[in-house]
C-alpha cells in the first residue's frame, strides 16, 4: 500500500522530532502505521498473539534507533516492515534452537525439521531477489534450474554457443546469491552505512573491486552496525542455504 506524497513528508517531520527527544511523535507515527505492521506480521505468522509480539518488538527496536541517533531519517513505513522481516526472522531462529520437545523423532537425520516461519521468511527474501535481476538472468535461471533445459538446448533459442550460455547461467546463479544475501540487510540512511550495506552481499561472495573493499573495511573498522549485519549474512553464506526454487509452476513469479 503506497502513502500519500502529505503523509510521507509529515512522518519525515515526526522522524525529526523523535530524534531531538519528542516521544509523542513517535505516537503518531505508531497509529499511523500500526495496522500495516500488523498486516505484514500475520502474513509471516499464523499465531495472532505471536503477531502482536512481533510489531510491539519492531516498534520498540525502531524507536530505540531513532533514540540513538540512528534508524531512518525518511520512508519509515519502508524501514519500519524491514526491520519487521528481520525480528521475525531472529525470533524464528531462536525459537527453533530453543524448541523444548519430548518427540526428537522429527529431528532425525533424515527427516529435517523447516521452521515454518523461518521458511516462509526465506522464501519471500529469495522472490525478492529474483525479481530483482535482470530479465536475461530471470529468463535463463528460469529455464535452467526450474525447467531443466541444459545449456545446449538454450543455446539456439537465446543466440548463444552452449558455453555461453553455461557462463550466463552461472553469473545469473551467482548474481541471485548475491542479492539473496543482500535481502538479509536492513535499508540505512547514514550515506556511507547505506553504501556499505548495498555491498555486503558482494563482500561476502568476493564480489567487490580492490578499491571498494578499501573503502568498505575503513567503514567497518569503527561502524558496529554495520559490522552485526555483516556477521549476519556471513552466517547466512556460511549455512548455504540454496535460494528457494520454485517447482510446479508454469511461468516465472511476476
Amino acid at each position: 500500500m503506497s502513502i500519500p506524497a502529505g503523509e510521507t513528508d509529515a512522518d519525515t517531520e515526526l522522524l525529526a522530532a523523535v530524534r531531538a527527544g519528542d516521544t509523542a511523535a513517535y505516537g503518531i507515527l505508531y497509529q499511523r502505521h500500526r495496522s500495516a505492521a500488523r498486516a505484514l506480521a500475520h502474513a509471516l505468522v499464523t499465531d495472532p498473539a505471536d503477531a502482536d509480539d512481533l510489531v510491539a518488538e519492531t516498534f520498540a527496536k525502531v524507536f530505540a534507533m531513532l533514540r540513538a541517533g540512528r534508524g531512518p531519517l525518511v520512508a519509515f513505513r519502508a524501514y519500519l516492515n524491514t526491520t519487521l522481516r528481520h525480528v521475525c526472522y531472529h525470533r524464528a531462529r531462536r525459537d527453533r534452537r530453543l524448541e523444548f520437545t519430548d518427540d526428537l523423532t522429527r529431528y532425525d537425520e533424515g527427516e529435517p525439521f523447516l521452521d515454518p516461519a523461518l521458511d516462509k521468511l526465506e522464501r519471500t527474501y529469495a522472490a525478492q531477489a529474483f525479481r530483482a535481476l535482470p530479465d536475461r538472468w530471470r529468463d535463463v535461471l528460469w529455464r535452467t534450474e526450474v525447467e531443466g533445459a541444459s545449456p545446449a538446448e538454450l543455446a539456439p533459442q537465446l543466440g548463444l554457443t552452449p558455453n555461453a550460455v553455461a557462463v550466463l547461467a552461472h553469473r545469473a546463479r551467482e548474481g541471485l546469491r548475491r542479492l539473496y544475501l543482500q535481502q538479509h540487510v536492513a535499508v540505512a540512511d547514514p550515506p556511507e552505512c547505506r553504501w556499505a550495506g548495498e555491498r555486503l552481499g558482494g563482500r561476502v561472495r568476493g564480489r567487490l573491486a580492490p578499491r571498494e573493499s578499501v573503502r568498505l573495511d575503513s567503514h567497518l573498522s569503527w561502524c558496529t552496525d554495520c559490522r552485526a549485519q555483516l556477521d549476519e549474512v556471513t552466517e547466512m553464506n556460511q549455512r548455504r542455504h540454496r535460494p528457494y526454487r520454485q517447482r510446479n509452476r508454469a511461468t516465472p513469479p511476476g
